[in-house]
């Protein structure tokens, strides 16, 4: 009768935490004001180089995300005054939970649950709540030469980003933070997770151009410019990524 209780329990909270996550997501994706963004920025490792770079960050250093957004509902024609505001949080000492490698997708539910409650007790950040919290985790590139992999979460409005402490790869950086952001608004990856490649026509910014192949630029969930059949690269910044259609409904940017 306690086992049963128990199950019993644990099903009420999943499901309240799924109704709290649709209606959170449902109020991002109407745009109907400006979305609070706030940047948690964390050392994940104990590189002075990485100690230094954390201390130059600022909100204008992540200006350019924002600025693309709007740019980008423009260009899908929805109009909103400053859709996207991105604060920046003290340094955090704590490091989140990180996800099990190769985890089941139970395993994978309950970190999520984690995640949530350590972002609760971690929220120090001024100025308006935010709805969407991004916890960066930058790494010394001189001795990291592979990052583990990004998670953007639309339920919770959570992201868990891995990225480069270097000035020089600040913009390809963006492009992470950006399309894990974009996560938290319901957008899906539009690229085989085995090959990375981005998949047609979805994956693509312009899956019309004429020969297909190389493309010029990326469409933001697909992750890489399609340069060959088998071969695609990081953009080098947002300049040279796009919100295709389909990312554009899933978050809300048209009907």
């Amino acid at each position: 009768m306690l086992r049963k209780f128990r199950i019993l329990l644990l099903l009420l909270v999943l499901a309240t935490v799924a109704l709290a996550a649709w209606r959170a997501e449902s109020r991002l994706t109407s745009w109907e004001r400006t979305v609070h963004v706030a940047l948690y920025p964390l050392a994940a490792d104990e590189s002075p180089k990485t100690a230094d770079y954390l201390k130059s960050l600022d909100s204008d250093s992540f200006a350019e995300i924002a600025q693309w957004i709007d740019q980008e509902m423009q260009r899908h024609g929805k109009r909103v005054l400053q859709p996207v505001v991105i604060r920046v949080a003290p340094a955090q000492q704590a490091l989140p939970p990180l996800p099990a490698a190769g985890g089941s997708a139970l395993d994978n539910l309950l970190w999520s649950l984690k995640l949530r409650w350590w972002a609760a007790k971690h929220d120090d950040i001024a100025g308006p709540s935010p709805q969407i919290r991004l916890f960066v985790l930058y790494h010394d590139p001189d001795s990291n030469t592979q990052l583990d992999h990004s998670v953007g979460l639309s339920k919770g409005q959570l992201g868990l980003i891995h990225a480069y402490a270097s000035r020089r790869q600040q913009r390809q950086n963006a492009v992470v933070i950006a399309h894990e952001m974009l996560h938290t608004f319901g957008a899906t990856d539009k690229y085989d997770l085995r090959s990375l490649q981005p998949i047609f026509p979805d994956g693509y910014a312009e899956p019309e151009r004429q020969p297909r192949l190389p493309q010029r630029l990326a469409e933001i969930m697909g992750g890489r410019i399609p340069l060959a059949k088998d071969q695609a690269e990081m953009p080098a910044s947002l300049r040279q990524a796009v919100i295709g259609p389909l990312t554009a409904r899933e978050i809300g940017l048209t009907p």
